[in-house]
């Protein structure tokens, strides 16, 4: 069985979720095409080669882009590697591209497909709980640069996104556990279903990959995610000034300042876990989220053995922070709760008051 999730926005497309479904990728890419590049990160190569004889009918050219693992793929050098690779190929703006691999690879993948002959069409295949629920559906591409991550990008939205749950069954249990980190995050700034699903399951049904319960999760994080590009899909704000998009920001703040200071070698939910505690803090301190709101960010973080605490100093992450998308001028703009499923812009938070934030989420360290 499979679920199909409409994403209603300026080109609609759907997100398919279940068993198997990387059988609609030939569907999916259509009949006028010649050439298909499937842009993959080395751990799924096995899989690449099973996406090509997925598409091997004839006369249908597929070129298999293997580029590095994680965000090391999201850097100039490797677009300009793959742009080559397309230029070498002759590829045409009838011609599609496929990200296949995680979400760094699908933020790539995307971006090729956004900046090649100004645009050509592309089908996200999502291998990680992080790509399904996060990084393939919604349009954002991107790479990063020296001063942080993502500040290079296109809204380019995907022809589909196939979200095979087989795949999840030989992934590492920590990168399961990391992705879920932004299917909480869906819980606290949407749907507290998500939370009480988690609540009541127990880790050890969440984080099994066959469970029905984290099937159940990966579609409620999609179905978050495609109401909220649906409405807002460049983050210019919601409907009524509401927040808009800016809202799946939650934790990122601070959560993409923490993997720039660990040189991206912390994994992208576990930065977000610890930037979404961090929130919860300062909308705390604000007066805005009740304390026991917040140590049910703690509760149920910890319960799927995420990272609520983190070590490091926080001057650098400040002044990384500075550089982060939301921010306007010198003013810092943080995504915090104001209540359950009720996320808000809080702007120009005191230097101090981030500092103690950060004191209570460090144990003391500044």
């Amino acid at each position: 069985m499979s679920e199909r999730i409409a994403v209603e926005a300026a080109a609609p497309y759907e997100v398919v979720v279940g068993s198997g479904v990387i059988g609609e990728l030939t569907d999916v890419v259509g009949t006028d095409v010649r050439r298909v590049a499937v842009i993959h990160s080395v751990a799924v190569r096995e899989r690449a080669l099973g996406v090509r004889s997925v598409l091997g009918r004839d006369q249908l050219e597929v070129h298999l882009v293997e580029v590095p693992d994680g965000e090391r793929a999201k850097s100039a050098d490797v677009l300009e590697y793959c742009w080559r690779v397309l230029g070498e190929s002759g590829f045409t703006r009838s011609d599609v591209v496929v990200g296949l691999g995680g979400g760094s690879t699908t933020d790539l993948a995307g971006f090729v497909a956004a900046t090649w002959l100004r645009g050509v069409r592309f089908v996200n295949l999502p291998t990680t709980v992080l790509g399904m629920v996060d990084a393939a559906v919604g349009g954002k591409t991107g790479i990063n640069t020296a001063s942080g991550k993502n500040l290079v990008g296109a809204f380019h939205e995907p022809a589909a996104v196939l979200c095979d749950l087989d795949v999840l069954q030989t992934l590492p249990r920590p990168e399961l556990r990391s992705g879920l980190a932004e299917v909480v995050k869906c819980g606290f700034i949407a749907d507290a279903n998500i939370l009480e699903l988690i609540e009541n399951a127990g880790a050890q049904s969440v984080l099994d990959p066959t469970s029905p319960i984290l099937a159940e999760l990966v579609t409620k994080g999609i179905a978050v995610k495609a109401r909220t590009v649906a409405e807002d899909l460049k983050e210019t704000g919601g409907a009524e000034g509401g927040i808009g998009r800016e809202a799946l920001n939650y934790g990122h703040t601070l959560g993409h300042a923490i993997e720039r200071e660990e040189a991206y070698g912390i994994r992208h939910g576990e930065a977000i876990s610890v930037g979404m505690v961090f929130v919860a803090e300062l909308a705390h301190r604000h007066d805005l989220i009740d304390a026991d709101l917040l140590q049910r960010h703690r509760d149920v973080l910890a319960s799927l053995s995420l990272p609520t605490t983190w070590a490091g100093a926080f001057s650098p992450l400040l002044a990384a922070m500075r550089m982060d998308k939301k921010t306007r001028g010198d003013q810092l703009r943080f995504v915090v709760l104001e209540d359950l499923g009720v996320p808000r812009i809080l702007a120009g938070p005191e230097e101090q008051v981030l500092r103690d934030c950060f004191a209570a989420l460090a144990g003391g360290l500044r």
